[in-house]
């Protein structure tokens, strides 16, 4: 099948979608169109019951150079409103676990994609930049809020203020990577961690990221307990501790929750 110079590419192996950012002549780099996509692709994998995690990466070594700047009067136009923004949003709001597998350059728009992901796994090579201050920009409110919730007000001043990139080890110290590995190790770390969240129970998976993320306010979190109980959950889990064996975790969440 012939691939697209830029797009979205999507395969989902078991209970894993990957999604692979394209854009190999201009280093991935999101266009219009690809921004554009996202949700409407995020929406699919979010509602399909047979997958439980989403890792999201970049094809060819490198994770994304950032937005297409020849699509950049329609970016500016919008400002907080942007397509960008709206993808980037949906990508955190995304309801399963999200874990952005990054190698090469990782700057602009591709660093708000991966700040929007739960977990960052990141090879040696990795860089990582802001890079509004070289271009005159206004980063938007909601990625700078959630970049410095995820590194702290004087890591994200320097990444804001300085636009320097940032080796994988610093992004490591900061907090803006969770692992650093050897990049022929990063697939086979991506795999151990997707399976190991596969495995779990996802009403405790679940639940935790709304709980996390602050999207659960005592009703949402009453209805998450009652969820427990209805669900024979927290039994399986118990009785697969005592018996020594794997758990066979069933919860499904409900139609409309």
């Amino acid at each position: 099948m012939a691939v697209a110079d830029a797009d979205l590419l999507v395969e989902v192996t078991g209970a894993v979608a990957t999604v692979v950012i394209h854009n190999p002549a201009r280093r991935n780099a999101m266009t219009t169109a690809m921004w554009r996509r996202l949700p409407r692709l995020l929406d699919d994998l979010e509602a399909d019951p047979a997958v439980r995690v989403l890792v999201l990466t970049g094809a060819d070594g490198t994770f994304c150079a950032g937005a297409d700047l020849g699509d950049l009067d329609e970016l500016l136009d919008a400002g907080d409103g942007s397509i960008a923004v709206a993808a980037e949003e949906r990508l955190a709001g995304f309801a399963k676990p999200t874990v952005a597998a990054v190698q090469g350059a990782c700057v602009g728009g591709g660093c708000q994609l991966a700040v929007a992901c739960d977990l960052r796994i990141a090879a040696e090579d990795a860089r990582f930049g802001v890079p509004p201050a070289r271009l005159g920009l206004v980063y938007p409110a909601p990625t700078t809020r959630r970049l410095a919730r995820l590194v702290g007000p004087a890591a994200a001043k320097h990444l804001l203020f300085t636009a320097e990139l940032v080796d994988a080890g610093r992004a490591l110290r900061v907090g803006l990577v969770d692992e650093v590995l050897s990049g022929d190790a990063l697939a086979g770390r991506v795999d151990e961690l997707t399976a190991a969240i596969t495995a779990r129970s996802q009403l405790t998976v679940a639940a935790a990221k709304e709980i996390v993320d602050g999207r659960a306010d005592a009703d949402r979190v009453a209805w998450w307990h009652g969820q427990v109980r209805a669900s024979g959950e927290a039994r399986e889990g118990v009785a697969a501790f005592h018996e020594r064996r794997p758990p066979r975790f069933g919860w499904v969440p409900p139609a409309g929750r």
